[in-house]
């Protein structure tokens, strides 16, 4: 059976920053949040307009047989040129935002991606997927002049899901499919597919499987990995389409080739995703800890529990008080379960009672499930503290980006490790970012910590990081304070990117991080697949 796209929205996306426009804090709440912090400028930068880039007539122009997918408007290509990192913030706002493509194509079908590969390889142009822009490491934007153009390929005009295999519980779903047009779609056979990250508004299916992203969920599928049946995925070599099996032992996973590929070895066009059926049963808790250390201990006990919270997220002190979740120097938990037939509330007051027995505090009472609502990005529904969290989670976006406007550094990094690695490192990097921070710009630095996502063998620590900047040159800040960050990372064994990819940002620490037999396998992969070197040149080889 298949499902239609919803209609668009009135709303208009950024083309500088994150999210909708509207949603930007305005000049009054900018200065106020630049005031809370040493170092910032008197007044916000202001916001940049499109004309101001002067972006001249592009290199190419496609043939005619093309020319109805591809278009050539200023804006358009404005909004394609970077992702949504602060150091893409903030080289907007300062009218430096790099090479801007010199044509944007939707297309509609799969011949049409096949058609646009082919016309780019005859001509030397460099083609860079685009889902919904959302990448915050580099991923979707062009670095070099080693091409002649640049064609950013937007999937969004691919959004349908093409079948639903109710029995099965899966779904065939094209590859430009947003996260909330993907589950209006789903909504009503009564299923989901349960992937929630942060970036679920602006985010594609094709995006998700491209980057190996995570969702919301701390613990069982915790990746879009684990949702996979079968892709189909259009390189200039032809097209792979795996079957489509609950499972296979026959030899290398062919999709595990094309997952977290990030559009260098392909275009990812449709695929089969295992669905569940919608959570009817949801409750959720948030428990306070003196010592964070406790607080560890009790996240890693329920980690190797047999509970599987769908939130098992851990905020550091300084985390808890910017998000609203508790104001005293207290740790905090944040606990939510979900179930599609059964209640919920015995597990939760059993995951209370666990953390309660390492020194946690919950002074609310565990009883039936919440009413089952469903939340912007997935979460469960609870008690105040984490309605507080969940709305500091949605808005933070914008918020970093009101800081850029003030010449701050808001920035985050996320890593994973295992459990005997995570207490030093995450002191690690509290001291060294924040002591380069100082060093840097003559002011202390915050540096926040979360578990965003929990396993039985480790769990994957987010940081942010508040700092005063540089005026006119935050970007190279930033790269400093990240590269000290990842060096970090690199020596406590810990990855680049638990979830984010790699991008161009984070090249350097992959390529230290990956075996280099395996680097020779993907070089020659790449070269098998994209003889023309046209695909994301620059991104996980070269």
């Amino acid at each position: 059976m298949a499902g239609t796209t919803t209609q668009p929205t009135s709303r208009t996306r950024s083309w500088w920053g994150w999210g909708w426009t509207d949603a930007h804090p305005d000049d009054a709440e900018c200065t106020a949040m630049g005031a809370l912090l040493p170092g910032t400028l008197s007044r916000p930068l202001p916001v940049p307009r499109v004309r101001d880039l002067g972006i001249g007539s592009p290199a190419v122009e496609p043939p005619p047989s093309l020319a109805h997918l591809v278009t050539a408007d200023p804006g358009d290509r404005a909004a394609h040129a970077m992702g949504k990192a602060y150091r893409d913030v903030v080289r907007a706002l300062r009218g430096r935002p790099g090479r801007i493509p010199d044509l944007v194509a939707r297309p509609t079908d799969e011949q049409g991606v096949a058609d646009l590969l082919d016309w780019a390889g005859d001509r030397q142009v460099a083609v860079v997927p685009y889902g919904g822009g959302s990448s915050v490491t580099g991923g979707v934007e062009y670095r070099g002049d080693a091409h002649r153009a640049v064609l950013s390929l937007d999937l969004t005009a691919m959004g349908r899901v093409l079948e639903v295999d109710t029995e099965g519980r899966a779904a065939r779903i094209q590859a430009g499919a947003l996260g909330p047009s993907l589950e209006d779609q789903l909504r009503p056979h009564g299923l989901t597919l349960r992937h929630f990250p942060q970036s679920f508004e602006f985010s594609t299916l094709g995006g998700w499987l491209a980057t190996r992203a995570g969702g919301h969920y701390a613990t069982g599928r915790t990746h879009i990995d684990d949702f996979v049946q079968a892709m189909r995925v259009v390189t200039p070599a032809g097209t792979s389409s795996s079957w489509r099996l609950p499972a296979s032992g026959a030899g290398p996973s062919p999709d595990r080739l094309f997952l977290g590929s990030e559009g260098a070895l392909g275009i990812i066009t449709e695929a089969w995703v295992r669905l569940q059926e919608r959570p009817r049963h949801k409750a959720s808790a948030a428990v306070t800890f003196t010592d964070f250390h406790d607080a560890l201990r009790a996240v890693r006990t329920l980690a190797q529990s047999d509970l599987s919270p769908a939130n098992c997220r851990l905020l550091d002190s300084g985390e808890a008080a910017l998000s609203g979740a508790a104001q005293d120097g207290s740790a905090v938990l944040v606990l939510g379960f979900e179930s599609a037939d059964e209640p919920v509330a015995a597990r939760l007051e059993r995951a209370v009672g666990l953390a309660r027995s390492y020194g946690g505090r919950y002074d609310g009472t565990v009883g039936p499930d919440q009413a089952p609502g469903e939340a912007a990005a997935g979460d469960a529904v609870g008690d105040a503290a984490v309605g507080a969290w969940r709305s500091a989670f949605l808005r933070m976006p914008y918020l970093r980006d009101g800081l850029a406007r003030m010449g701050a550094v808001a920035e985050t990094f996320e890593t994973a490790a295992t459990w005997d690695r995570i207490p030093g490192l995450i002191e690690a990097v509290r001291t060294e970012v924040g002591a380069a921070a100082l060093k840097a710009t003559g002011h202390p630095a915050t540096v926040n910590c979360r578990l965003t996502h929990v396993y039985p063998d480790g769990a994957a620590p987010y940081f942010t990081v508040l700092a005063a900047g540089r005026a006119g040159d935050e970007v190279a800040l930033w790269d400093d304070l990240k590269a000290v960050a990842s060096e970090v990372l690199h020596r406590h064994r810990a990855t680049i990117t638990h979830h984010h990819a790699v991008g161009r940002d984070h090249r350097p620490g992959y390529d230290r991080q990956r075996p280099e037999p395996f680097a020779l396998a993907l070089r020659a992969a790449k070269g098998a697949l994209d003889p023309r070197g046209i695909l994301n040149p620059g991104v996980l080889v070269d």
